[in-house]
């Protein structure tokens, strides 16, 4: 295991049609993380003259391909935590990175399953492929995912990103748990999970609103926006 740099660069996927997801999500990790982090939005204004894809018509958020810029945004140098940002996080960030280990050049939770529902949030199509959400949480150890140009980024097509076929060998993907990539209304209800992705649609969406881990998403929204007014001295 190596000891990764502090603070910790966490990248969060970034979407207009979502601003409040990622603000929860940041906030769920503070409240519980007991090591320094950074965050990174992957917003798309924030990259321009770096990132230029045309919008894919399969692609269903802002940051689908944008998360393969952050080695690159990390300078190739030590490790990086890439999170959608429709997700909400339960347990010390701490655990999660403490589970780096050089011997690979990602690792993800490496679901094996079909999804459900042809249709998620917004009407978006819900594409189908080998290695569906291995992406949606990556440890990447920047110095190996060299490949990952803003040239590569730009022009790779979204199967041989997600994939990870700009890595030699599958050997190269190191095994996160489950519960670290916890797909709800995929997966079951379980009171253990340490992030809760919601693939589907978030409690933001009225759709959505009763989804497992709504009343902790809302919980964690509701201190995003409190403010304590401090007594007088």
């Amino acid at each position: 295991m190596s000891r990764p740099q502090l603070p910790f660069r966490i990248f969060v996927g970034y979407d207009e049609s979502e601003v409040v997801a990622y603000n929860v999500c940041c906030q769920s990790i503070i409240s519980k993380s007991s090591i320094p982090i950074s965050f990174i939005p992957l917003s798309l204004n924030l990259l321009n003259g770096i990132y230029n894809r045309t919008r894919d018509p399969m692609q269903s958020t802002d940051f689908s391909f944008s998360r393969f810029l952050v080695p690159y945004l990390s300078g190739y140098e030590g490790w990086s935590l890439y999170l959608d940002g429709d997700m909400l996080v339960r347990s010390d960030i701490a655990e999660l990175i403490s589970l780096c280990d050089d011997v690979y050049s990602v690792m993800v939770c490496q679901h094996d399953y079909i999804p459900k529902s042809a249709i998620k949030f917004l009407g978006n199509q819900q594409t189908k492929y080998n290695k569906k959400n291995w992406s949606s949480v990556i440890l990447f150890n920047n110095i190996q995912c060299k490949k990952l140009t803003i040239e590569y980024v730009n022009t790779a097509t979204g199967l041989e990103l997600h994939q990870f076929k700009w890595l030699n060998h599958e050997c190269e993907i190191g095994n996160l748990p489950l519960n670290w990539n916890w797909l709800v209304g995929e997966y079951p209800w379980d009171p253990d999970v340490k992030l809760a992705h919601f693939t589907l649609g978030g409690p933001y969406f009225e759709e959505f609103a009763d989804a497992d881990f709504s009343d902790d998403w809302r919980i964690a929204r509701s201190k995003m926006i409190s403010a304590v007014e401090k007594p007088q001295i």
